[in-house]
């Protein structure tokens, strides 16, 4: 099957005609979900796409979109009954469905996934959930509106090790935490925008994969993954990972939204983020799920082989996981964490220490989560875009500390920044023919 136009399948699906209609089926009349499968459309059909892709493919997938031919006729090999789009638009815009699975770049994130929640689909996004700090509040908003289920990609959020750090945090193991560290030894950022000019391979539809951002002419130091170091299309390290380390922090101390922002490395790149850098975030006291008023604190992010002070410090023995993870600092002691295992610190002081009995359950998985509460017709996910969402605000506002040089205070409640500097980059302005 070749790559599908807008007049084409309205022509061979018959929809000029009434034989086909458009748009997603109400909410109402979806009760069929519970004994067959649900029509799910596919944006981004490669590297990270494939795992999301392997999630859901028990399901009906009915279409598929990619700007590289390459990547979407091998996936219509999978797939050979599903229409095959390069321009999201187009396929949200004619092809009936149920659900979308968005595995774009970052920039493309908000295109997709507002125009998918306005035509009333559910929607799994990777993470970061979107580009901007506004398309962030826009996305959480409209899937309220439409009463949406969502999931956002931190697929390490179904894991039981993250599960049982939430559970020790919040049972006071290490008393009152006013200080938590995440950091990666990742470094996406550095250099200079590719100043040769290259063809446009004839497979790779570049405008498309441009989008909503600002025009420049294709190069392929981009693809498929250098685009993250670049601040029109990704938002480097802190961007690229912050949402899976952060997500630890956020989850066990009931964060939110911060007051203060503050960031720093080295001196500021127009086109790149920097190799390296440190954001902080002073969250208020808050009113905890426990019903307990939880006290101010303070978050931190590190990444190109920074790493907490406390390492430096011999006398606490932590070992340097490098590669990533996360400090709880509490009056009583420390939790270090990553991914799959957690340590207590001092060790001495915890030789005999008990941890409590699970009260988290063990997750379906991060995808059947999600179908599953499609079918259940509303039911929760633990990543849902109003969660994911405020993650996403505080992972960005990070960047927009660092790149608006200076700190400033924030009022989540109307995303306003006390920094002329940092408002600018809130939002961005869209590109002709992406608006939403």
């Amino acid at each position: 099957m070749t790559q599908t136009t807008r007049r084409q399948f309205l022509e061979t699906s018959g929809a000029l005609t009434g034989g086909f209609l458009l748009g997603t089926t109400p909410l109402s009349q979806r009760v069929r979900w519970s004994i067959e499968k649900m029509e799910i459309v596919i944006i981004g059909t490669a590297i990270r796409a494939m795992a999301n892709i392997n999630g859901v493919a028990s399901e009906n997938v009915t279409a598929i979109c990619d700007v590289d031919d390459e990547f979407l006729d091998r996936m219509g090999e999978r797939f050979d009954q599903a229409h095959r789009f390069n321009d999201i638009r187009e396929m949200l815009d004619v092809m009936k469905f149920d659900a979308v699975v968005v595995s774009t770049a970052d920039h493309t994130h908000a295109a997709s996934t507002l125009r998918a929640l306005k035509q009333g689909a559910h929607v799994y996004c990777e993470k970061p959930l979107t580009h901007t700090v506004a398309e962030a509040r826009q996305v959480a908003e409209r899937a309220r509106e439409k009463k949406a289920v969502t999931q956002m990609g931190t697929q390490i959020h179904a894991g039981n090790n993250y599960r049982r750090v939430v559970e020790l945090v919040r049972s006071g193991a290490i008393g009152s935490i006013r200080e938590a560290h995440c950091w990666v030894g990742k470094a996406w950022g550095g250099g200079e925008r590719p100043t040769g000019i290259q063809p446009t391979p004839a497979n790779f539809q570049h405008d498309l994969w441009i989008g909503p951002a600002p025009f420049r002419p294709y190069h392929d130091f981009y693809h498929p993954a250098q685009w993250r170091r670049f601040w029109d299309f990704g938002n480097g390290t802190l961007g690229d990972m912050g949402c899976h380390h952060l997500d630890l922090p956020f989850w066990a101390l009931d964060l939110r939204h911060p007051i203060r922002v503050s960031a720093e490395g080295p001196p500021l790149h127009k086109e790149t983020a920097p190799e390296a850098m440190s954001a902080h975030w002073d969250f208020p006291e808050r009113m905890g799920f426990d019903g307990r008023k939880w006290p101010a604190m303070t978050l931190h992010w590190h990444d190109g082989g920074r790493l907490p002070a406390q390492f430096s410090d011999e006398n606490l023995g932590l070992p340097k996981w490098g590669g990533g993870g996360t400090l709880f600092v509490g009056e009583q002691g420390m939790l270090l964490a990553d991914y799959g295992r957690y340590l207590l610190f001092p060790q001495e002081k915890f030789v005999d220490f008990e941890a409590p009995e699970p009260s988290i359950p063990s997750s379906v998985g991060h995808y059947k989560e999600w179908l599953d509460a499609i079918r259940a017709g509303g039911g929760a996910t633990t990543c849902n875009f109003d969660y994911s969402g405020a993650l996403t605000e505080t992972v960005l506002l990070g960047c927009v500390a660092f790149r608006a040089g200076e700190a400033f205070d924030w009022n989540g409640a109307t995303l306003r920044a006390s920094s002329a500097k940092a408002q600018a980059l809130v939002a961005r302005e869209v590109r002709e023919g992406w608006q939403i």
